[in-house]
């Protein structure tokens, strides 16, 4: 699978698609025009980073080329009726996009940076890493505008939360190789169920 096809399916995986009533009501509404999707690809990163990135549409296209190592994607079509849900990988997050989405081991020697600053329409669960759909025992959330980041040694985020429902920064996928700090730094909306 190319680089491309991989990155437009980690966002449609990692935001928990799945539901056909979200398929069938996605469906029914107009496309965004390409530079609709753009506009919701860029409102994932900060100033600084909208203006050198590239955006990558759900079919792995490239719609606009990028300065920078950072790629942003815009929402996903099936998600776009619970809201907004952008996002901005740099290198690194792609490499371990391409290692989450293949269930392969990932571990890297720098840091990596990903913006989510548009929130997360959808969620996902704190704790296992291949949910879809929240249940009763998977600690769903759904996070408001934050910034995700990899570390090279896992070790180094001992004695941080894994729970979102701590003030501040919080691990995320803890004791998996796809573990990340997870800090908001915006509101969190309101939360999905296991009946919704």
């Amino acid at each position: 699978m190319s680089m491309q096809r991989y990155e437009s399916r980690v966002v449609l995986l990692a935001m928990g698609i799945g539901s056909a009533a979200l398929i069938v009501g996605v469906a029914a509404a107009a496309e965004p025009t390409q530079e609709e999707l753009i506009e919701d690809a860029l409102s994932a990163a900060p100033p600084a980073v909208q203006a050198s990135a590239g955006v990558m549409d759900e079919q792995g296209n490239m719609i606009r080329k990028g300065e920078s190592a950072y790629v942003c994607m815009p929402t996903p079509a099936a998600i776009r009726a619970l809201g907004s849900e952008p996002m901005c990988l740099d290198e690194v997050w792609m490499e371990w996009a391409d290692a989450w989405l293949n269930k392969k081991p990932f571990s890297t020697d720098r840091v990596g940076i990903a913006y989510m600053l548009a929130g997360d329409a959808a969620g996902a669960s704190n704790t296992d890493p291949f949910a879809t759909e929240p249940s009763a025992d998977n600690d769903w959330v759904v996070e408001g505008p934050h910034v995700m980041v990899i570390v090279p040694d896992p070790a180094q985020l001992a004695g941080l939360p894994d729970t979102p429902t701590e003030d501040g920064a919080y691990v995320m996928w803890k004791g998996t190789p796809y573990v990340h700090l997870m800090v908001p730094v915006g509101q969190r909306p309101a939360q999905r169920t296991a009946s919704q």
